[in-house]
């Protein structure tokens, strides 16, 4: 019996000691100071319930961040958890890279708890969970209420036709513009949204693989965006802009319009008014209609870490409903849990636009086709340079059109072939 117990403890305290001198590697790439600080605290709960394993936390900036990282990973430097983006999902999914999830959401007790749009998305890739998303970036219009009515703009625009009517009355008073145009970084959402829009219809193809970009309503709304710059009616600088650029344009009143997720609503909130800026469904199309783009973000493991088990739990504490709620209010993000629609923190005016737009049967989120393995580079390289030689003026809009086309086409025609 002595030995029993014994051994019973000695495998106890084993079980308690299993991870200790472990050092665990965990990359953010959607990072600013304020992310990075609520990262750690939330990390800081998870090595305090696991005593002597560590969190190395990685940065990455995102405007470099995809270079970087698949630096990181033609080196073998693999992280053991990192912060997924939509958009890279298919590229590390697609070559065996990611950790199915499968097997420990068969388990986890909070399973049952998220939004069935998060379990979709996060096995966008072969039907797997490779990935759990911590939440949802939808697209709404913030517009400054002081610009709107200095400008004589009685009301946000509800059409694509009363965007560039406002953004013209706007951009007469001196030293403002109409739209914040993100050229730079990220900025692919916004063209696809307005495309989408222009054409009445959110199919990035046709049956055979073929793009749409270079379809007639496609192409009108690449050159409705091009026009916007030309014209004047976005700062000139603009072509270069990135999430802050434009954010900062917004707060500071120089642009009065701002297509953008709600963890916009951070830095918005904090430097303006509440009673001077509202946001509200995107501006529809000639046919009434919407797509504003709906991105994700979330947490996978990769298929090279030693510590899988643990690095389950790490994802556990991380996408958990009380460090979901946390991260997500301070990223801005719509949760992934069902519940927290019901949270004082949504309910507000502030989420009213975008609550409004899913409420609405002619607006219609729109997800990227992120499983193309091509996409990430489409949208984080190739599409920057060329959206920004078109808005120059070093290439026509159709030009644009059918770069993108022609690009777009080959990759899913060769999605196709595989399947």
């Amino acid at each position: 019996m002595k030995r029993l117990i014994t051994a019973a403890l000695f495998t106890a305290m084993m079980a308690g000691t299993a991870f200790a001198g472990t050092t665990l590697k965990l990359v953010e790439v959607i990072t600013s100071p304020e992310r990075t600080e609520t990262l750690k605290s939330i990390v800081a709960k998870f090595e305090a319930a696991n005593p002597g394993t560590k969190v190395d936390i990685i940065s990455l900036p995102w405007n470099e961040a995809f270079q970087k990282f698949a630096t990181m990973v033609s080196a073998g430097d693999t992280p053991d958890v990192m912060e997924m983006p939509d958009t890279w999902l298919s590229l590390y999914g697609n070559n065996g890279m990611l950790e199915s999830l499968e097997p420990y959401l068969a388990k986890w007790e909070h399973t049952k708890e998220l939004t069935p749009r998060a379990l979709q998305l996060g096995r966008d890739v072969k039907n797997t969970a490779y990935m759990l998303p911590y939440g949802f970036y939808l697209r709404a219009m913030f517009y400054n209420k002081k610009i709107l009515k200095d400008a004589g703009v009685a009301a946000p625009p509800k059409t694509m036709d009363e965007f560039v009517k406002a953004s013209e009355a706007i951009s007469k008073l001196p030293g403002k513009y109409g739209y914040c145009m993100r050229g730079g970084p990220g900025g692919l959402n916004g063209w696809m949204i307005f495309a989408a829009s222009m054409a009445g219809d959110n199919k990035y193809f046709k049956d055979d693989g073929t793009s749409t970009m270079n379809s007639a309503g496609w192409a009108k709304g690449i050159e409705w965006m091009v026009d916007l710059y030309k014209k004047g009616y976005a700062p000139k600088d603009s072509v270069n802009w990135g999430f802050n650029e434009v954010v900062a344009g917004f707060y500071s009143g120089t642009c009065a319009f701002l297509d953008q997720d709600p963890d916009a609503l951070i830095a918005v909130a904090e430097r303006m008014n509440k009673d001077d800026f509202g946001v509200a469904p995107l501006p529809k199309g000639p046919d009434g209609k919407s797509f504003p783009t709906i991105g994700y973000g979330g947490w996978s493991m990769f298929s090279s870490s030693q510590n899988k088990d643990l690095s389950w739990k790490l994802i556990e504490t991380l996408e958990g409903p009380e460090g979901n709620l946390v991260w997500n209010k301070k990223i801005g993000a719509l949760p992934a849990y069902t519940a927290a629609e019901k949270d004082p923190f949504y309910a507000g005016d502030q989420f009213k636009g975008w609550f409004q737009e899913l409420a609405d049967k002619d607006t219609v989120p729109t997800v990227m086709p992120t499983y193309l393995e091509e996409f990430a580079f489409f949208k984080d390289s190739l599409a920057i340079k060329t959206s920004q030689q078109a808005m120059l003026g070093d290439i026509s809009a159709k030009d644009l059109a059918a770069q993108w086309a022609d690009y777009l086409t080959k990759a899913q025609q060769k999605f196709l072939a595989k399947k």
